[in-house]
Parts: structure tokens; C-alpha cells; sequence
């Protein structure tokens, strides 16, 4: 997760004539919550009480006089990198005090106040599934909702997730952003003031061998497959990822497929599809990229531990080729324009960033390279890349991601957060000796932290805060090139 604070706004109090700075919380570009500086410090007190003073970072002081606008800007540069800070610890950025701070802030910001509801969960097929749940219900137990609405059983939540998306016309989506704990998914949705955001449910792994696990229950098949169940509606993803183009299939695969449908050979049907090309990949909208040269449009798939490029060259030939996740030494998220909201809400705001996602990539034994993607979805490509990493780590370790939960204290399930799951590791700390050379190359970014949004003019400016380190990289052979 991207935090930002890149604005502040004066405030008259209530009651009172003296007026108080606001600052904007941004998480990934957008607008979360607005608060006050004696509202963070309160955060930061609870921290150090149930933490100490040795694991929170450093907090601004409190001024006794009126702040110059010199000294408001100050501030506001020493919160964002505090929030940033707190959000990049394991423990304290996952901790119930952190976001339960931002979950109230999100809902007192939004005015909505708390009261039963019905919200509407869009499955990948089109249909809804329609729960009952409370405005201040957090992202898991809205989950847990739509899983026992759906009678998904409680051992294969852990392999789906909420996201925010956005419908096109023809019913394709554009992903968002995966709901995270910090967040109230009712509040997120109606806050943005557009009928077109949805919320949608979809697996939340990349590696098809999971699948074994989902279709080992009815729900988990027909979840991953395809058919109504009784009076419940669930999405066939797979065939709606086939009829989307998002998975290839030549005409006698498509024959194959349509006498496995017809025959309601679930796990055949899947089965099937795991072999066809793109298959459990997401697609995001056309974009723009610098590789191979500059302005190239490109449509990016995410999936199989790769960011899979089809690129249009400036002589409109269409070239292929993919960016394996192990790879990649690193990567951050940069927006050239500050964010504004002020009141408008956050669907306002999103004309005015322009997001660039860079990765630095190993093209050769020793030659790195900056690959750019120019595009609105870039938080939600990093995020693509930090939980292929974080899956692959898991499966390296012998885990599995039916361990990545903990209970919560009342009995209910709660997914781990993917940095508690897998700590990331310092950027550019060599894994081994035979990686110096690597190391050399960008020496100078090697205390830099994690998960930080940065506002540069270019993704070529390094800055000390802005990357994101990669434990799954790895060298390359002769034989690899």
C-alpha cells in the first residue's frame, strides 16, 4: 500500500474562530481519510504505549506557536514519512490499533454514519450476490459475509478477495485495487459517487496448483468453474475469462471446452483451461510503456509470476514478451502530479495523477534496465507484483496460503496481510556473494524503504523512499540468456 499525505487544508474549528490544519491521507492515490495533527499524535501515543518507544518511529513535535506556512509544509513532509514509516513496519502497520485509526478516519471523513445496509458484491459472470452488513463492517468481515452468502466453506476463504473495480459497458472490469484491512469496503465504494465502481469477488492466488485445494469443495468449484447452484448465483470465472479473450484457446481447444461445458465436466473444463495460454492472468487497460522505446502502447497482463507485454510499435507491429517476477531487482510506483480531493471526493482526482509503475529488470548476466508503465492501474500493477512475490516466497518456505490467516479475538478469520505473510527484505542487500556486481549497479539505493508513494516529475529520479525490494530475485545462468 502506497501512503501519501501531499496536501493540506485549512480548517475553521468548530465553535471557535481559531482555525487548525487538515491533512489528506492518501492511500494509493486517492483520498482515504482527513485528519488532524492532534488525532496522529494520539496514533502515535497508543503505538508507543502498546509497542514502546524503541519500535515507533519518531513523531513531529508539537509547536507552541501559530506554524508558518514554511514550517505547515515541514510538518506535512514529517507525517506522510512517519504514516510511511508505521505502514512498513510488519508489526505496527498491522497492528488493530493502525487500522482501526484509519477505518474510523475513513468513515468520520466520509460523514456516513454507522447503520445496517445492504451492499452489492459483483461476481465475475456479472451477477451480484447482495449481503446485510453494517457501514463500519471492515474488509474481512465483508468477506466473511459474501462467503456465507455464497456457502463457501470457512477453510477456502483465504483463497478469495474483495476488489474495487470499475464496469465498462460491456461489462469488462477494470481492477482498482484489492480492499485491504484498513479499510471500510461500504464506505470506499459509496464515497466515490460513481455507479460504474463496484465491488467484486475473485480468487486471490496466482499459482493454479492452488486450485486443487478450491475444487476439492462444490461452492470452490463452481466459484473457479461456472454454474448457478441452486438459488444461489456464482460466477463461472474461468469461462467469463475465456469469453473476455482473457484466456487464448484455439478452435479445437474452444471445441473441447464446449463439450466439457456441455457435459458439466467441471474439473475437466478446468483442467483444460490451466493449459491455455494467459490462463489465471489478470488484464489490465491499454497503456503506455518505454520498452522497447518510448511511447509504445501495450496491453500488461499479470499472472504466472510475469508481467506479460503485448506492445504495439510506432510501425503498428505487435510485439510479445514477458518480465519474470524473479527478475526484477526492483520496483516503485511515482506519480507526477500531487493529488488533489479537497472536497470533490476521490473520483475527482483521478484525471489529475499521472502513475507511473518502474521496474528494474536483470536482460542480462550483468546488465540491468528501468522498464516504465504509464497507466491509472499502476498501484494496482504494484500490488500484482508484491503478492506473486509474496506467493512465491510462501511456497518457497514450504508454506502454504491456506496458513495465511490468523484469528482474530472473537473466533472470526482474518487474513494476513501479505508484509506480515512475507517481510519484504532492505532493498539491494545481496543475497549472496555472487551477486556484488548486481550490487554495484544501484549501491546507492541501499537503504531505501519499501512500500512508499513518491511525487517525482520521472521515474528516473531516485528517490531515498519510493522502492520496493524483492527477496524473490534471482541471478541468471549463461544458459538463461
Amino acid at each position: 500500500m502506497h501512503f501519501s499525505i501531499p496536501e493540506t487544508e485549512s480548517r475553521a474549528a468548530d465553535g471557535a474562530n481559531a482555525a487548525y490544519v487538515a491533512y489528506n491521507i492518501h492511500v494509493n492515490g486517492v483520498l482515504h481519510c482527513q485528519v488532524r495533527y492532534s488525532q496522529l499524535l494520539g496514533l502515535h501515543e497508543q503505538l508507543r504505549k502498546e509497542y514502546g518507544a524503541n519500535v515507533v518511529p519518531a513523531f513531529p513535535p508539537k509547536k507552541i506557536f501559530t506554524l508558518t506556512p514554511v514550517e505547515v509544509e515541514q510538518r506535512r513532509e514529517q507525517l506522510e514519512k512517519y504514516m510511511q514509516a508505521v505502514r512498513q513496519d510488519p508489526l505496527l502497520g498491522g497492528s488493530e490499533i493502525f487500522n482501526s485509526f484509519l477505518r474510523k478516519a475513513q468513515q468520520e471523513t466520509q460523514q456516513i454514519p454507522t447503520e445496517e445496509v445492504q451492499l452489492e458484491v459483483l461476481l465475475s459472470n456479472g451477477q451480484t450476490v447482495k449481503v446485510n452488513l453494517l457501514t463500519s463492517d471492515q474488509t474481512e468481515d465483508v468477506l466473511e459475509a459474501v462467503a456465507s452468502k455464497l456457502d463457501l466453506p470457512e477453510d477456502l476463504i483465504g483463497y478469495f478477495h474483495l476488489f474495487l473495480v470499475r464496469e465498462a459497458k460491456d461489462g469488462a472490469f477494470s481492477f482498482i485495487r484489492k480492499l485491504q484491512e484498513f479499510e471500510l469496503p461500504y464506505v470506499s465504494v459509496t464515497s466515490l459517487r460513481n455507479p460504474e465502481y463496484k465491488i467484486l469477488l475473485r480468487k486471490s492466488y496466482w499459482d493454479s496448483a492452488y486450485d486443487d485445494d478450491v475444487m476439492e469443495q462444490r461452492v470452490g468449484l463452481n466459484l473457479l468453474y461456472a454454474q448457478p447452484q441452486d438459488s444461489s448465483p456464482v460466477p463461472f470465472q474461468t469461462v467469463a475469462d475465456i469469453e473476455r479473450g482473457w484466456i487464448l484457446a484455439n478452435k479445437e481447444q474452444h471445441r473441447q471446452l464446449k463439450s466439457l461445458q456441455e457435459k458439466v465436466s467441471k474439473k475437466e473444463f478446468i483442467r483444460l483451461a490451466q493449459t491455455l495460454k494467459y490462463y489465471g492472468y489478470l488484464k489490465f487497460d491499454p497503456c503506455v510503456t518505454d520498452f522497447p522505446e518510448k511511447g509504445c502502447h501495450v496491453i500488461v497482463g499479470a499472472g504466472n509470476s510475469e508481467l506479460n507485454f503485448q506492445v504495439k510499435l510506432p510501425n503498428d507491429q505487435v510485439k510479445e514478451g514477458s518480465f519474470k517476477v524473479t527478475r526484477m531487482r526492483c520496483w516503485r510506483v511515482t506519480s507526477s502530479v500531487p493529488v488533489h480531493n479537497g472536497t470533490s471526493g476521490p473520483a475527482g482526482s483521478k484525471s489529475e495523477v499521472k502513475l507511473e509503475l518502474a521496474f528494474e529488470y536483470l536482460m542480462s548476466k550483468e546488465r540491468l534496465q528501468w522498464v516504465t508503465i504509464t497507466s491509472p492501474q499502476a498501484i494496482m500493477l504494484s500490488i500484482c507484483l508484491q503478492s506473486m512475490v509474496d506467493e512465491l516466497m510462501v511456497k518457497k518456505s514450504g508454506g502454504s496460503i491456506r496458513k495465511m490467516f490468523r484469528r482474530r479475538a472473537n473466533g472470526t478469520l482474518q487474513r494476513s496481510d501479505s508484509q506480515q505473510a512475507v517481510k519484504s527484505p532492505p532493498l539491494l542487500d545481496s543475497p549472496d556473494a555472487s551477486r556484488d556486481s548486481l550490487t554495484k549497479v544501484a549501491s546507492k539505493l541501499s537503504s531505501v524503504s519499501l512500500r512508499a508513494i513518491s511525487h517525482s516529475s520521472s521515474a528516473t529520479d531516485i528517490g531515498a523512499h519510493d522502492f520496493h525490494g524483492n527477496y524473490a530475485f534471482e541471478g541468471i545462468g549463461d544458459e538463461d540468456l
